[in-house]
């Protein structure tokens, strides 16, 4: 028996009835994956996971969103993503101030080490100490040296309590001997205006919002947080060479998913990202704004974060600082 097969125009008729219909094949959605940045805009994470985000989601064959979850130092986005699936679809650009809020905090709404796997590092970045220009201050030394003569009232704004930069400025102020008044904000950003305006007297902030200043008339740049000179601010001495021997102040950045991602996941990501940072485009991106990219296996960045949670702590005990 001959079987009649339909026309090219009765097919088009066919396809168009089904499409109104919903009866269509299913069309295999591109996955998204997200990163969620725990502070605002403009913060150290923020402007990190921008400069790659495009690449890693051509990597993987996705599109990677950048999502802003700020509040509590950290602790409102990075308890987000401790409670979502771990699928690899949901991860936190991290930094120092992940494992130094475990340490701050009395409570908290998640453990940062057991609720969280490492899955990239990323690189490093150092802090910069910086007043008002109208201050007069010059170096280091001298605002140390007014800040004994009038204890506690000199202030520091910071991205907020628990945050890096809070624990910059409270670690220097503990190691000089000095007390100063802390003023948390909700972001560098807004820490930066404040010095801008010159309502308050410091502020050590990351390299990479600190770096936009160095010509800036308003904002003098006193010293460098880290053990050795930054490759981005040569000429700026270290707070060890500015008179507080011994201080050292660094972050580490990397990407964070749930407990219980499966290694598979975590393996692919990874290889994803020291394929992205491996690019000359995305290493000059993360140089523009002050971080010395480099990428570690994932097992080498789970004992890298291992290391760090001891470190968090000794740095916490010698601040003196606590958030109920």
């Amino acid at each position: 028996m001959k079987t009649s097969h339909p026309s090219p125009v009765t097919r088009r008729v066919l396809l168009a009835a089904a499409l109104a219909l919903g009866l269509a094949p299913a069309v295999h959605a591109e996955r998204v994956i997200r990163i969620v940045v725990p502070f605002g805009a403009g913060a150290t994470q923020d402007t990190v996971a921008r400069t790659f985000s495009n690449e890693l989601g051509q990597a993987l064959g996705a599109t990677v969103v950048v999502e802003n979850r700020a509040g509590a130092g950290g602790s409102v986005g990075t308890a987000q993503v401790a409670k979502s699936a771990p699928d690899g679809s949901t991860l936190v650009l991290a930094a120092a101030s992940h494992n130094l809020a475990g340490h701050l905090y009395a409570k908290l709404p998640y453990d940062p080490l057991k609720d969280f796997v490492g899955v990239s590092f990323l690189g490093r970045t150092g802090y910069v100490v910086g007043v008002p220009a109208a201050s007069g201050v010059q170096t280091l030394g001298e605002l140390l040296q007014r800040a004994r003569a009038q204890p506690g009232q000199l202030n520091y704004a910071s991205a907020g309590n628990g945050s890096a930069s809070h624990l910059a400025s409270a670690s220097l102020a503990a190691q000089a001997g000095v007390k100063l008044q802390h003023i948390p904000m909700k972001s560098t950003g807004d820490a930066t205006t404040e010095l801008l305006a010159g309502r308050v007297q410091l502020v050590t902030g990351a390299t990479i919002g600190m770096l936009a200043f160095q010509k800036d008339p308003r904002v003098k740049l006193l010293a460098y947080s880290g053990q050795q000179r930054s490759r981005f601010l040569p000429d700026l001495p270290t707070v060890a060479e500015s008179g507080v021997p011994g201080y050292a102040f660094d972050s580490w950045l990397g990407l964070l998913a749930p407990a219980g991602t499966p290694p598979v996941e975590v393996e692919r990501i990874n290889a994803a990202v020291r394929k992205v940072l491996a690019e000359p485009v995305v290493q000059e991106r993360l140089a523009r704004v002050g971080v010395e990219a480099a990428t570690l296996p994932a097992a080498e960045f789970q004992r890298l974060l291992k290391d760090d949670w001891e470190a968090s702590g000794r740095i916490v005990k010698a601040a003196d600082v606590r958030i109920e």
